[in-house]
């Protein structure tokens, strides 16, 4: 694993309040890492006033759970501890996952108290547990409506693959200790089907858990925040309706 931070700490009369944290894990179903769901994700949180924080989680072969999940704990752990030193609030750091990072996020949002999640044998409670998480177009489920692919690369086919694949759908796991989230999806999503939003938004309705859920009628898999950067000349990646999403994300950080 690699953090990388993307902070503004200025001194003198520049000297700022401490920030919100924003942990950014890029997609790419496990198996590789997208940039443009990487550092064109830190750079807009980073000016929207938020201290950004990219994760370079375990995948290819060692994706296998629980190893990216402990990864996403040890960061969290590490920001928490250099609260000080980053300039962030350590009761307000956020996790911003997409595609199979977004189904990192969710994990750590829905799991962070399980023993398989813990940094350390001896990390106290709830030192990885985020104030909240942004799920964008993320896989949820290892059932019916999975991305393959995915589940592939963290559950696989030995003798705990089952396991793995009940405790990593993550709509199965909801529960009283679930943290807040905010989805976010295209209807026509080619690649991670609607369902795995649905069906986490409507698992946190069911535990009374805060879900804001927004689903665009239409656009490609893996728009990230939907500038000419990550639209990379492709017309449908830069639809400004749907770049929204990240004015309506900050806003619901603030009531989180």
């Amino acid at each position: 694993m690699r953090l990388c931070t993307y902070i503004s700490n200025y001194a003198g009369d520049m000297c700022v309040q401490p920030r919100d944290a924003v942990l950014v894990l890029p997609g790419g179903g496990y198996g590789f890492l997208a940039e443009r769901e990487a550092e064109p994700a830190a750079k807009t949180f980073l000016a929207a006033g938020c201290n950004a924080f990219v994760l370079y989680y375990s995948i290819g072969e060692y994706a296998k759970y629980p190893r990216p999940l402990v990864d996403v704990s040890l960061a969290i752990c590490h920001i928490r501890d250099n609260a000080e030193k980053y300039n962030i609030n350590p009761d307000r750091i956020f996790v911003c996952g997409f595609s199979a990072g977004g189904h990192l996020a969710g994990a750590i949002g829905t799991l962070w108290d399980r023993e398989y999640a813990k940094a350390a044998p001896d990390m106290p409670h709830g030192k990885n547990r985020p104030r909240g998480v942004i799920l964008s177009y993320p896989v949820i489920t290892m059932g019916e409506f999975t991305h393959e692919y995915s589940r592939e690369m963290i559950a696989g086919s030995g003798p705990d693959a089952q396991m793995w694949r009940r405790e990593c759908s993550l709509e199965l796991q909801v529960g009283k200790n679930t943290v807040p989230a905010f989805v976010w999806q295209t209807q026509n999503d080619d690649c991670v089907a609607i369902q795995n939003s649905m069906l986490y938004a409507q698992a946190l309705i069911d535990h009374e858990i805060p879900v804001e859920l927004h689903i665009y009628p239409k656009g490609p898999h893996g728009m990230s925040v939907v500038t000419e950067e990550t639209a990379q000349g492709n017309a449908d990646r830069g639809d400004p309706h749907v770049g929204g999403w990240v004015k309506a994300a900050l806003e619901w950080m603030k009531i989180v």
